[in-house]
């Protein structure tokens, strides 16, 4: 999004895709039940709206709101999470899709016609990516609700013609020269609306030494992790941590699953009446059915056979950890994912998606089909050795897009922090979450970065999160 052209495009794109997102679904499907890691769509519909508003057409030329009565209502810090269900405090569906696309008519018409001067275009930019972090929540609550898969990109690729790679030469370690690398993203610069836009948990960027370390060069597989459970994994302590021990236990300290547990009855029936407050025995998304051989994975409203291959998703921080311990391995630092990522050393262009240097994209969504697994295209249904061409330079696939990967890294800021334009996009996670990196199959290829750094609780497991992992002792460099 570096021309007013390329801002142009995604904001249209944006529009689209959300608003199909919510079109789509029945009027039963819209009214969903509560639960702690979601919003109900329409409220969600008109509070991305509502950002542009605020922080475009309010603040840059005071205009008011369409309807300022609303404007706590849209406001996410004024309006209490559970309040959000409350359908008499906001515009049912068409009178909010009405809002949303007055305000879309009036930001594309300030687009064209306005100047474009860096503090606008760094505005435009946030508000899309804003809005775009919406898109990826609302595919996330169609997989916890069980709600039909989501409407793919028009220019959606063939699966079938994806590229799966040479999988002998992709799987194992990939050893990490250590020395200086560059992290993060200037904290002041000209091109902070361009090429050098970012959050503010990205800046300032610094100066990292770092040891030799060996990654693996594939995400985890649902085959690796399926014999983690059939060695009866969850039921050996002594790969859990303290934490992760709790986790297991405490029911409370699993809210999210407890939730999940409750509104998905009919699953839960077929598993042989499995309470909700009964410690995980697998992946919460994963059901071994008595009358067939094998497991079945819950994709969406289907429950889809295992696939050995394919990326485990929907892993809490904690059974990531516990599955390193059970492997012998540990979870990669995040300043090490960067490095296995983008391979920024002083001296070098600095890029910002891995495959930049070698020219094969110019980082425009419309690449992005061949290279990683965003944009609801594949959504996680592809193998873990699939899509070389996107490969960092260190030979790590799918380290963008398929899922968050977990590290070991709390979320905190870096020295020299200071907060942007929204004051809690990175505030309020700070101490208390885990950082993920790298984007999700959700993900819009239009917000991602090798930089960014995603906060998430550990015991998450809704979101598309997955991992990769690290040997505990990193091969001779030579």
């Amino acid at each position: 999004m570096n021309s007013r052209e390329a801002l142009i495009q995604a904001l249209d794109l944006t529009h689209q895709r959300i608003e199909s997102l919510v079109s789509e679904l029945s009027d039963e499907q819209r009214a969903v039940p509560y639960h702690s890691g979601i919003n109900p769509p329409v409220w969600e519909l008109g509070h991305s709206a509502f950002f542009y508003e605020f922080f475009l057409l309010m603040a840059l030329d005071g205009v008011s709101s369409f309807d300022p009565s609303m404007d706590e209502v849209w406001d996410s810090f004024e309006l209490d999470h559970a309040d959000r269900w409350s359908p008499s405090l906001f515009p049912p569906y068409l009178a909010t899709l009405d809002y949303v696309r007055h305000v879309q008519r009036q930001v594309m018409t300030r687009l064209f016609e306005k100047p474009l001067t860096s503090n606008d275009h760094y505005l435009y930019r946030y508000a899309i990516c804003h809005q775009n972090m919406h898109i990826e929540s609302m595919i996330w609550a169609r997989q916890t609700l069980a709600l039909p898969t989501p409407p793919a990109p028009p220019e959606e690729p063939n699966l079938s013609h994806t590229d799966t790679g040479d999988t002998a030469n992709a799987v194992g370690d990939t050893d990490i020269r250590g020395g200086y690398f560059l992290i993060g993203l200037p904290g002041d610069s000209s091109e902070f609306a361009r090429r050098d836009f970012g959050f503010d948990c990205e800046q300032p960027g610094f100066r990292a030494v770092i040891s030799d370390f060996s990654i693996s060069r594939t995400l985890v597989t649902c085959g690796d992790f399926l014999a983690f459970v059939e060695d009866g994994g969850y039921d050996r302590p002594e790969f859990w941590s303290q934490g992760g021990r709790g986790w297991l236990r405490n029911a409370q300290k699993r809210p999210i699953a407890a939730e999940w547990h409750a509104q998905q009855a009919r699953y839960i029936h077929q598993q042989g009446d499995i309470p909700a407050d009964a410690p995980p025995r697998h992946p919460q998304y994963w059901r071994k059915r008595a009358s067939r051989d094998g497991w079945e994975v819950r994709h969406f409203d289907q429950w889809l056979p295992l696939e050995p291959s394919h990326p485990v998703l929907h892993i809490a921080y904690w059974e990531a950890e516990a599955w390193c311990a059970w492997a012998g391995r540990r979870l990669p630092t995040e300043l090490e994912w960067e490095a296995a990522a983008l391979d920024n050393r002083p001296g070098q262009d600095f890029q910002l998606l891995p495959w930049e240097r070698t020219g094969v994209s110019d980082g425009s969504p419309e690449d992005f089909a061949s290279l990683a697994d965003m944009d609801a295209r594949a959504l996680g249904r592809l193998p873990a050795t699939a899509l070389p061409a996107g490969a960092s330079p260190s030979g790590c696939l799918q380290m963008i897009g398929t899922c968050w990967e977990w590290t070991s890294s709390q979320f905190l800021p870096y020295d020299g922090f200071r907060m942007d334009m929204y004051p809690y996009m990175s505030t309020l996670q700070f101490g208390t979450h885990k950082t993920t990196r790298g984007g999700s199959c959700a993900t819009s290829s239009l917000l991602i970065r090798g930089t960014y750094r995603q906060a998430y609780l550990p015991d998450r497991f809704d979101v598309f999160t997955g991992f990769r992992s690290c040997a505990l002792n990193p091969s001779r460099q030579t």
